[in-house]
């Protein structure tokens, strides 16, 4: 068994388009149906909030977020599989969170799946409340589609 790496000191850094390709390996290895090299470079070039987390040259992780009139959208959130469970989750959804108050934001929003019960205890912990559903929101195996749980945070 490997020993589950561990990093004392991390930084946040803008996600680019040159960092994409250290970007999609975390992507592909963290989901099943994973965003696409155009779903991100479509992201930068809207001007979404992105920020990936480093240490050193390793990219912990990552999320991308949506700004709107009094409040934001978080669109992806991931830690990369080797380094989950440390805590890195929680870390960026406290600078999202204190980003979108930098912003005037009000409201903090997000989906998860309904299968991704691990999101969804990181986001309840850190004070995300289920607001609603969206039906068949997500691609799932064999063509089908999975359910999302709406989540919000009043900042």
């Amino acid at each position: 068994m490997s020993a589950v790496p561990q990093a004392r000191e991390a930084a946040f850094e803008p996600m680019t388009e040159s960092r994409l390709p250290q970007v999609l390996p975390i992507e592909r290895s963290a989901y099943d149906h994973p965003w696409t090299h155009g779903n991100f470079a479509d992201s930068l070039r809207s001007g979404y909030e992105a920020q990936l987390l480093c240490a050193g040259d390793q990219v912990l992780g990552y999320f991308v977020a949506m700004k709107g009139v009094d409040e934001v959208h978080l669109l992806n959130l991931t830690v990369a599989p080797a380094w989950q469970g440390q805590g890195w989750g929680r870390l960026m959804l406290e600078a999202l969170a204190l980003w979108s108050r930098r912003q005037g934001a009000q409201w903090l929003w997000l989906e998860v799946r309904v299968g991704n019960v691990r999101a969804q205890r990181l986001y309840e912990r850190s004070g995300f409340r289920r607001v609603g559903e969206r039906r068949r929101y997500y691609p799932a195996a064999g063509g089908g589609r999975e359910d999302a749980i709406v989540m919000s945070l009043k900042l």
